[in-house]
């Protein structure tokens, strides 16, 4: 019965609504004949409202180009009526910077709500009183709760424990005593940080390069394989680096790093010991693109481009049209574990 009636719905922040002349995420919901209707997402989904005057600096041809149902963007408060609910928001008044706050926060305010939202599901709490004795005393010591999550990771203890709740009994007089203890059990304490870790654990980063190697004399794709393996020996236990042929003469060089930084420095160096080591030979290492950071999507294309050159080479494996080819590409396929035959 307790489960139905269970309340999973809450605001992110302690205030009831947002302060004027600050930006808030919004979604747009519908758009009527004076202005459009939305939901501010950090509010439990309340609704404002944004003026067609108020969309954009510009004359507005047409609204559609300005505001569309179900996106989701920051826009700026302008007045709020706390009796009557109403909200006054304006898209044309928030800056660039402006924006650049509002989804940082945002986006850490959504992945505390996440994880607050599935402690309270999974213990069977209500996800206020959750945020009034856990959440939002947190965004008061520490300006943001997602910065308390931040040490929780490694140090839960110097984060929870001062966090306490005030309960009242009926004392062996039977007079009514107020009682001060901790904020929540054992049991919501260590879902709470097993959430936290699972969420907020820092993941490894992708860190990218493309070159173009050639190298044409004798015995070229076994000089190739040693700048490869030059390159790979650059890398360490935290900062592995893989070298791969995509399709001659480019190579894509790849690592994963919690520090950013210092898999950009491994990169650099592995492509400097490569160049040294092909120039050797006379050969000759081109960076295309720089180390730098990449996303999932990124490495996932890469992948299948891939995975349909393999297909492609597979397909045309019997023509025997090289002469010329080589000349432009360098050596052909090449696999560091595989056998030193000169590539056709």
């Amino acid at each position: 019965m307790a489960t139905n009636t269970l309340n999973l719905e809450c605001r992110m922040y302690e205030a009831k609504y947002p302060e004027v002349d600050i930006a808030v995420m919004i979604q747009v919901k519908n758009i009527a004949d004076m202005g459009a209707y939305v939901s501010l997402l950090e509010y439990n989904n309340i609704e404002g409202m944004i003026l067609f005057s108020e969309l954009s600096r510009r004359r507005i041809r047409s609204i559609n180009n300005h505001i569309k149902v179900g996106r989701i963007e920051p826009v700026m408060v302008l007045r709020v009526d706390k009796e009557k609910g109403y909200i006054d928001l304006s898209k044309r008044r928030v800056s660039e910077e402006d924006i650049q706050s509002c989804e940082e926060r945002y986006n850490k305010s959504k992945l505390v709500h996440s994880i607050m939202r599935h402690v309270a599901e999974t213990m069977i709490l209500d996800l206020e009183d959750l945020y009034i004795h856990v959440g939002w005393p947190l965004y008061r010591k520490y300006g943001h709760a997602f910065e308390a999550f931040k040490v929780i990771v490694n140090d839960p203890d110097s984060v929870l424990s001062s966090l306490t709740r005030e309960v009242k009994e009926i004392g062996a007089d039977g007079q009514e005593v107020t009682k001060v203890v901790p904020a929540m059990s054992e049991e919501v304490k260590d879902s709470l940080i097993k959430n936290i870790r699972r969420r907020m654990t820092p993941q490894p980063l992708k860190i990218r390069a493309d070159i173009e190697m050639k190298c044409f004399q004798f015995d070229g794709v076994l000089h190739i394989k040693e700048a490869m393996r030059k390159a790979e020996a650059a890398g360490n236990k935290d900062c592995p680096v893989k070298i791969k042929l995509v399709a001659p003469p480019s190579y894509v060089l790849n690592t994963q790093t919690l520090d950013k930084e210092q898999g950009i420095t491994i990169l650099n160096k592995a492509i400097q010991d490569c160049a040294a080591e092909i120039e050797r030979h006379k050969g000759k290492l081109t960076v295309k693109e720089a180390p730098r950071a990449v996303s999932e999507r990124e490495d996932k294309l890469l992948a299948e481009h891939m995975e349909k050159l393999g297909l492609k080479n597979e397909e045309v494996g019997g023509d025997d049209e090289s002469g010329d080819e080589e000349e432009d590409t360098g050596m052909g396929e090449i696999d560091l574990e595989g056998n030193n035959g000169i590539a056709e």
